[in-house]
């Protein structure tokens, strides 16, 4: 397994106490994407499958995910994109039926292993979703909800928490005099970023993103993007997004994905301008999808 930093983050940490970890053997059924061989991988799948009852709804995807890095995953609706993202941090694990098979492992380790407590584990691997979900509560308990079901009590270290998130989100200065304000009184832009500053306060390894701008305006779109472009220095991100320009605009490497398969999977620069695969080509100049 490839490791990617000197102090890597050690799933056998976020089990119960005497659970064993074992790493299913990898499967080499179809060839890596491109990735250079200097940049350091933060998370891998291999051969992963996912199964709604008996419809396979991905089918055997490889993948090497960069460390601070923007990896957008494209494709038309329906493709398996967001399922795919959902498989990550294991937000699959709620739906009724499904069946996951093959590996993903986050620094080297299985995140599907027997024994991985999956909410300390999303902790490590945080979510935005599609729509802002502030929590009916203040600025201020939105972001802190995290780390007090994590045992931080005192308030000098809550305070702290909540400036280096809402600094971090590009939030502070709107909202600073405002932190007992219900966050559902927020815009929506604001609202997508105090979402994110409640995913940054556990403090994550890896940050997914399913069409976090779909729903917002144009201005607060590209204030989110400008915001990737900052945490990317700090986390690594994966963004699910239909808008093929932001793609473009704001990652380092696009992945194509068409009815469940990972058809490419490259440095954006190479997907948007000269693709291997000829669906990838009909797909980014509008041919389909």
């Amino acid at each position: 397994m490839t490791q990617t930093t000197s102090n890597p983050l050690r799933l056998d940490n976020l089990k119960p106490r005497g659970a064993a970890i074992e790493s299913s053997n990898r499967s080499q059924t179809s060839a890596e994407p491109s990735t250079p061989a200097n940049v350091p991988i933060k998370m891998e799948t291999n051969n992963l499958q996912l199964f709604y009852g008996k419809k396979q709804a991905l089918k055997g995807i490889n993948t090497r995910l960069a460390s601070n890095a923007i990896t957008a995953l494209i494709g038309p609706s329906g493709c398996g994109k967001s399922t795919f993202l959902r498989c990550l941090n294991r937000m699959n694990d709620l739906v009724e039926g499904v069946r996951i098979e093959g590996e993903v492992t986050l620094m080297g380790e299985n995140i599907y292993a027997k024994g991985v407590d999956v909410v300390a584990l999303r902790q490590h691997i945080g979510m935005v979703f599609q729509k802002p979900n502030p929590f009916p509560m203040s600025i201020y308990d939105n972001i802190t909800y995290g780390p007090r079901l994590n045992g931080i009590k005192k308030k000098s270290e809550l305070d702290e928490i909540v400036e280096t998130g809402l600094k971090g989100s590009a939030l502070w200065e709107e909202v600073k005099d405002d932190l007992k304000k219900s966050a559902l009184a927020l815009s929506g832009g604001q609202q997508q970023r105090l979402c994110i500053a409640r995913a940054l306060a556990t403090k994550p390894e890896v940050l997914l993103m399913d069409e976090p701008c779909s729903a917002l305006d144009p201005i607060s779109t590209l204030k989110i993007e400008e915001l990737m472009r900052e945490l990317k220095q700090q986390f690594t991100i994966i963004i699910v997004t239909h808008n093929m320009q932001q793609a473009a605009r704001c990652s380092d490497a696009t992945g194509f994905f068409l009815l469940g398969d990972l058809v490419e999977m490259d440095a954006s620069s190479q997907i948007f301008t000269d693709p291997k695969d000829k669906r990838t080509e009909d797909y980014i100049t509008g041919r389909f999808g």
